[in-house]
């Protein structure tokens, strides 16, 4: 008997390129598995969790402490690195962001909760899809914006300046990798279908490393940016070993983020297992 479950992540060069095969019939070990596909912006995932609509998702790690008892986190899969942080941009260089009106990606994004431990206060934050900020910032409908993903690689090209880069904070004031993405599943799934799951993900991952042609069309259908050259920067970025397994390192990030967070009161401290087996 075949198992059907639902599955969200977002339309970025990343994820695309890492289910490619998972979602195309590409890998035997798959077995009776199947999936029904949703495809949205991260925010959009990280509601779509928090309602309970998905059963595997790719979410941001700052959501996932608000889902916590309901979800489980997959090893494989993810986005953490170095130079993968979120950047805060504006038309002026130099910009004093004291008082400032800063579009943000959501208000779950990771990114978010990123700007949030770097300035804590004196910002007025607005919510806007990810891909409407550098036009919105470009025509100074909000003074600065925080971008994510493809945006920066392109940001210049909007006529912007970066004036913060989280991530470089983060890497040298709090130490480690940068947590920004996780696939969350259900934890009514159990131990099996969790380790299963993190087996096939991992796997898709690995035949796109092999054959990275084959995603090709896949990734650049869903793509925000269309400039082949972003496309292979963004995954060469954000895809990598800790995509294939967290570790220790990037489990530890993850739960300084975590910690973090909960300290600020969001959330309560997420309970164990945080990672499931596999």
């Amino acid at each position: 008997m075949s198992t059907r479950l639902s599955l969200g992540y977002s339309p970025c060069p990343n994820d695309t390129f890492i289910f490619h095969a998972l979602t195309h019939g590409l890998l035997p070990e798959a077995g009776a598995v199947e999936f029904d596909v949703v495809l949205d912006d991260v925010e959009a995932m990280n509601r779509a969790v928090a309602a309970g609509l998905l059963d595997v998702a790719k979410i941001s790690y700052h959501a996932y402490g608000y889902v916590a008892n309901d979800y489980v986190l997959l090893r494989s899969g993810g986005a953490l690195g170095r130079g993968v942080g979120p950047l805060v941009v504006a038309a002026a260089p130099g910009l004093d962001l004291e008082g400032k009106r800063v579009a943000v990606p959501g208000g779950r994004t990771t990114a978010k909760l990123l700007l949030e431990l770097w300035r804590p206060a004196g910002l007025e934050l607005t919510e806007l899809r990810y891909d409407a900020i550098m036009p919105a910032v470009a025509r100074g409908e909000v003074d600065a914006g925080l971008i994510i993903h493809e945006s920066r690689f392109t940001y210049a090209s909007h006529g912007l300046h970066a004036l913060v880069d989280l991530g470089a904070w983060w890497e040298s004031e709090v130490g480690g990798v940068v947590p920004l993405g996780a696939i969350a599943a259900r934890r009514s799934l159990g131990a099996d279908v969790h380790a299963h799951l993190a087996k096939v993900i991992r796997a898709s991952l690995e035949r796109a490393w092999c054959e990275p042609g084959a995603s090709a069309d896949y990734v650049a259908a869903n793509a925000q940016e269309l400039a082949p050259d972003v496309r292979a920067k963004h995954i060469g970025l954000y895809v990598n070993e800790y995509s294939r397994d967290v570790g220790e390192e990037g489990e530890g990030a993850v739960r300084r983020l975590l910690g973090l967070a909960h300290a600020k009161g969001l959330f309560p401290a997420p309970p164990e297992p945080l990672f499931a087996a596999g």
